[in-house]
């Protein structure tokens, strides 16, 4: 006999089936008839209907087979078998979101890989980008410094540039002044006859003889002095011009004995010297100087011969 029971403690359905007498066909009947209950009530329920179709088999096979009729043994065959396809299916449904978990945990470790390497990607353009900024500003801190010293030259430069703008102005100036000091030169020369230029100096070789103070006050009323030799050169240019006569030159002891100057106040320990020998100690008679072929000499200054003027060209420098 079959029966279906039902514990509410765990929620399931279990149907039991025992051998029934093979003499009662009344319970024949009871036995088909809750096995078809047993089984419409094991279809509709959501409980485990795999295990309850094996029993049905087991049951069936074994003791019920040879009694029950061949369609009921049929209809209960294709009851159990589609109860069998609904588990399966069941089943395969069951385990078909467990491979879809599968590939969604692949998905999820591809998705997670693809955000570290985009992790790794940002840390290392930022890193890329910083270095960048710092060669940057390097190169800028660079140009800033070389900027600031080609502006520090080029402000010297300036400064050098005024600097040379100055001294031209005072180099043309000084031109100009020297152009009109030329111009009077000439003028004075234009107008005074006889007097001969000679490196910035005018001189004047008299014609008549007068004693030594008498020619040197014809030189001072001309705004001139009777002439200073100071260089070989000089001597020189008073030998040409005189054609070696002696002239009155501008050198005398009369104030102290022995202690020869000349008219501007200058001494002969620090200047050019040209006696001749045995010259420059004729004594308190001989107290001015003549110039010869052959050097100076010391005259009396009362005697008469020609002289020789010489008047400087004054400049502003």
């Amino acid at each position: 006999m079959c029966d279906l029971t039902h514990f509410p403690h765990t929620s399931s359905v279990v149907f039991r089936c025992k051998c029934c007498s093979k003499q009662s066909q009344t319970a024949e009947t009871c036995r088909a008839v809750e096995l078809n209950n047993a089984t419409f009530s094991v279809i509709m329920s959501d409980y485990t209907r795999l295990e309850i179709s094996e029993v049905i088999y087991e049951c069936v096979s074994r003791t019920e087979l040879q009694d029950m009729d061949r369609g009921r043994v049929e209809m209960m065959l294709d009851i159990c078998d589609n109860m069998r396809d609904h588990d399966f299916r069941t089943e395969t449904n069951t385990h078909q979101p467990l491979q879809q978990t599968g590939s969604d945990g692949v998905r999820n470790r591809s998705s997670r890989a693809a955000g570290v390497c985009l992790v790794l990607l940002c840390v290392l353009l930022l890193t890329a980008v910083i270095m960048l900024c710092v060669h940057i500003h390097t190169k800028s801190t660079n140009y800033t410094e070389e900027r600031d010293g080609l502006l520090n030259q080029n402000i010297n430069l300036k400064n050098e540039s005024h600097g040379l703008l100055n001294q031209i102005k005072n180099l043309t100036k000084q031109r100009d002044q020297l152009n009109l000091e030329t111009n009077e030169l000439w003028k004075s020369l234009s107008e005074m006859d006889g007097w001969i230029h000679y490196k910035f100096h005018l001189y004047f070789l008299s014609s008549e003889k007068k004693s030594w103070t008498e020619s040197r006050r014809y030189c001072t009323d001309r705004g001139a002095d009777l002439i200073i030799i100071n260089s070989k050169e000089t001597q020189d240019f008073v030998t040409d011009v005189s054609d070696r006569a002696p002239v009155w030159i501008g050198l005398t002891d009369s104030d102290e004995e022995n202690t020869w100057k000349w008219v501007d106040g200058g001494t002969l320990n620090s200047g050019f010297i040209f006696w001749g020998f045995g010259e420059s100690r004729g004594g308190t008679n001989e107290n001015c100087a003549l110039t010869f072929s052959s050097g100076w000499a010391d005259h009396p200054c009362n005697d008469h011969f020609q002289w020789i003027c010489e008047k400087t060209i004054k400049t502003s420098h």
